[in-house]
């Protein structure tokens, strides 16, 4: 019988072993084992001498409510292919995530294609991922771009942008100073910046290509952010004038916002959406996740919830939101809203749009006039995560 495990932060020799095990597991080599070395933490787990599972984690800000919430970000993780099937990587992600916790993280993500293994420890995916594919002819031919003018480069103030543009969803990274050189090193990124003459920055486009096998090349966007539909069509404009090198733009997984620009300014709806595993969201730490979120200012109620605990319970908890701050205490009044851990990570994120969408994803309340309030607290901003790790 095989011995349990050990686990451990890794050195410097189980971080090469590491680097080969997913190169095993995943089937191709993980860059960013050794991009994110200097910033990631890794935690392995050793089993008769031998590294069976392991995964890296980060400590990140994400935007909620236009407020940064410290994360553990969950990415590239794995089990020995002969390891697998014995819950080693339920064990695994706790002591992934323990270190993270002590270090102030009150809320985790993850995107994997796991979602049901996922699912059994809390996470939640709180929207849809898709990523898109338009012929470049059709944004030619549908888009201008008036007066704006794209210029090469990243500049201080088009990261300054996009921070202030990621403040206005849920999800968003605040972006580390060491993010940009990883995922220009990784991904070979060009970045355009654009703007109208005698205008700051209004728009931030990075996207990366490859030499076609045939003729031309493919063209992969990665970052999408403007601060005006204007700004997007002219971005959009920038990306059709590629056509005689590049039959298809591709928007990959979550890089284009969810908002109707490039949808609805096409003359002709041939666009193609592709579903991918969503990012999922789990709240380690529920009265320091609801104190550090931003709330609307507007907002003043006071809401009785129940909510379920890791070991199934049910506890009962008083929701108080004023003055755009909010604070959960725990109280012996029934609860009016109940929430599954799994609800409770959606609506986190503004994820229930509605009192309809909430009650369709099994969200129980006593009335309509409890959960309006609930639900309008945390939807003034919309889900969306566009960063990858």
């Amino acid at each position: 019988m095989n011995k349990q495990p050990t686990f451990a932060s890794a050195d410097d020799s189980l971080w090469g072993q590491y680097d080969q095990l997913a190169t095993r597991a995943y089937g191709h080599p993980i860059a960013d084992i050794t991009h994110l070395r200097e910033h990631a933490d890794l935690q392995v787990a050793v089993r008769d001498g031998r590294l069976v599972a392991g995964g890296l984690g980060l400590l990140l800000d994400q935007f909620f409510g236009g407020a940064p919430v410290p994360s553990a970000c969950l990415g590239d993780g794995c089990v020995a292919p002969e390891e697998r099937g014995d819950h080693l990587a339920t064990d695994m992600t706790a002591e992934r995530l323990r270190p993270l916790i002590e270090r102030g993280a009150v809320i985790s993500t993850i995107s994997t294609s796991s979602t049901g293994y996922a699912h059994r420890l809390g996470w939640e995916a709180p929207t849809d991922v898709l990523a898109w594919a338009v012929a470049t002819d059709d944004l030619k031919n549908s888009f201008a771009g008036e007066d704006f003018e794209a210029e090469h480069g990243l500049t201080d103030k088009a990261e300054t942008l996009q921070r202030d543009l990621a403040r206005q969803w849920n999800g968003p990274v605040l972006r580390p100073t060491w993010w940009t050189r990883w995922k220009q090193d990784k991904s070979n990124l060009t970045t355009y910046r654009f703007a109208r003459p005698g205008h700051s920055v209004a728009g931030l486009l990075s996207l990366t290509t490859k030499r076609h096998e045939r003729h031309g090349m493919t063209l992969v966007v990665h970052d999408f952010w403007a601060v005006s539909r204007p700004t997007a069509a002219a971005m959009l404009a920038f990306l059709g004038r590629h056509n005689t090198r590049a039959r298809t733009i591709t928007f990959r997984r979550g890089a284009l916002p969810p908002y109707p620009a490039l949808l609805h300014g096409l003359r002709h709806h041939r666009i193609t959406a592709e579903a991918w595993h969503p990012w999922m969201l789990r709240i380690l730490d529920i009265p320091e996740a609801i104190r550090l979120r931003g709330w609307p200012g507007d907002l003043t109620t006071a809401v009785p919830i129940e909510i379920e605990s890791e070991t199934g319970d049910w506890s009962r908890w008083m929701l108080q939101i004023k003055a755009g701050t909010a604070e959960i205490v725990p109280t012996r009044v029934q609860g009016q809203v109940t929430f599954t851990r799994r609800q409770l990570a959606v609506w986190y994120a503004g994820g229930y749009r509605s009192t309809t969408s909430a009650r369709m994803a099994g969200v129980h309340a006593v009335s309509e006039k409890m959960l309006a309030p609930l639900v309008r607290s945390t939807t003034q901003f919309e889900p969306w995560l566009p960063d990858h790790f």
